[in-house]
């Protein structure tokens, strides 16, 4: 005790203030930073498309930067849409699209997706009637429209995950 009165009042009164705000930063940079994703393992025809995918996506998706999540992949796209905006290419073919009633979506700029509700109250999507699938997570909260962040992307799947079964 007698240490810290030896000290000068500047520093005993801005040390506490201080530490609480270097912590308060490092709980939120820790909250940004990207989420774990598991990759796709998609067989080697897909990896391919997927890989090109990678390649052509945007930087951006709505005014959202890209930020991939982790483990780095090239079968995984994100965006800081807070929450984030996950992409994954070269996966298997998700369950709802058999028996999910709204996995019949709208084609949006010349590509067809199948979409379900999640837990949490975002939307996946799927693209369907490709060489490979491309799965889209939009969270809760997102945009403004759930289906909004599908448009920034359709150029480059129709570019790059040829059509077909």
């Amino acid at each position: 005790m007698t240490r810290l009165r030896s000290l000068p009042a500047a520093v005993r009164w801005g040390v506490p203030p201080a530490v609480l705000l270097t912590c308060t930063g490092l709980l939120g940079w820790s909250w940004s930073l990207p989420a774990d994703v598991t990759p796709p393992t998609p067989r080697a025809a897909e990896a391919g498309f997927c890989e090109a995918l990678d390649r052509a996506l945007p930087g951006s998706v709505l005014g959202h930067h890209r930020d991939d999540p982790s483990p780095a992949s090239p079968y995984t796209a994100g965006w800081d849409s807070s929450p984030r905006t996950v992409l994954r290419c070269g996966l298997a073919r998700p369950d709802y699209l058999n028996d999910d009633p709204l996995a019949s979506a709208p084609e949006v700029n010349d590509v067809q997706w199948g979409m379900t509700r999640d837990p949490d109250g975002g939307y996946r999507f799927v693209t369907t009637l490709r060489k490979t699938y491309v799965e889209v997570t939009v969270p809760p909260g997102a945009y403004p429209n759930y289906i909004d962040p599908l448009s920034s992307l359709t150029d480059a799947i129709k570019a790059t995950v040829p059509d077909g079964l």
